[in-house]
């Protein structure tokens, strides 16, 4: 007992410090200031994540064909989300090997420079947002900013490609929101003329109408349309 409680005894715990000294030189200033930012990157990460992907048309998609099934709480919120996250890794997945063999991997060798990464990896970002972006978003950023229309797509800044690119995304995500919802609006149109004319006018129509969305759904295999409709709408 005396032997475990001198092992114990002889443990040392770290101590954490946090706290600001004056900097000696303008490096050391520079170099506060750039772990800073960096911490700051990884607190927006997974905003920029879920904006600058496919993610955010995949979510609302899945999120919508849960609200015509009827069914508000199944799949849970958790599934959708995880779903869309791996879909959204499978879209991806080209762009995030571009990064990963021009910028992330020569950085961790010492080839390139901190800056030098992060502008080839930002390039692969654009060039996914280019390709998925309407006209007419762009054309309103650049209006509302003042600033001279741009040669071409690749000479628009970031700032203004990217909420370009979220609006056209969230009008993708509606379109197909809407033709998913279309078979169930009229299954949901015919049972609540049908309870009316048997006079069953206090029998809510969603508890008839779910089994036969469920049904119609189970036997189109209708996740794998939706997931097929998603993955196809990146291809192209």
């Amino acid at each position: 007992m005396l032997s475990a409680h001198a092992a114990d005894a002889a443990v040392a715990f770290p101590q954490i410090t946090v706290g600001m000294n004056t900097a000696n030189t303008p490096q050391e200033f520079t170099n506060g200031v750039q772990v800073m930012i960096m911490l700051t990157i990884l607190t927006l990460a997974p905003s920029i994540f879920i904006l600058c992907t496919g993610f955010t048309r995949i979510i609302i998609v899945l999120a919508l064909t849960r609200q015509a099934l009827g069914t508000s709480s199944l799949p849970p919120n958790q599934v959708l989300a995880g779903l869309a996250l791996i879909l959204t890794f499978f879209v991806m997945a080209p762009t995030i090997n571009k990064i990963n063999e021009t910028a992330w991997q020569p950085y961790m060798k010492n080839q390139i420079t901190q800056q030098v990464a992060m502008d080839r990896a930002l390039t692969p970002m654009r060039e996914f947002m280019m390709k998925y972006t309407d006209e007419n978003e762009i054309a309103l950023f650049v209006k509302m900013s003042g600033m001279e229309r741009p040669k071409n797509i690749q000479a628009l800044p970031t700032y203004i490609l990217l909420p370009s690119f979220i609006l056209s995304e969230l009008k993708t995500a509606f379109k197909i929101g809407f033709i998913v919802f279309l078979p169930f609006l009229v299954i949901d149109i015919v049972v609540a003329s049908v309870l009316v004319s048997m006079g069953m006018m206090f029998l809510p129509p969603s508890i008839v109408s779910t089994p036969f969305k469920l049904i119609l759904f189970v036997m189109v295999d209708g996740w794998y349309l939706v997931v097929k409709s998603l993955l196809e709408g990146f291809v192209r």
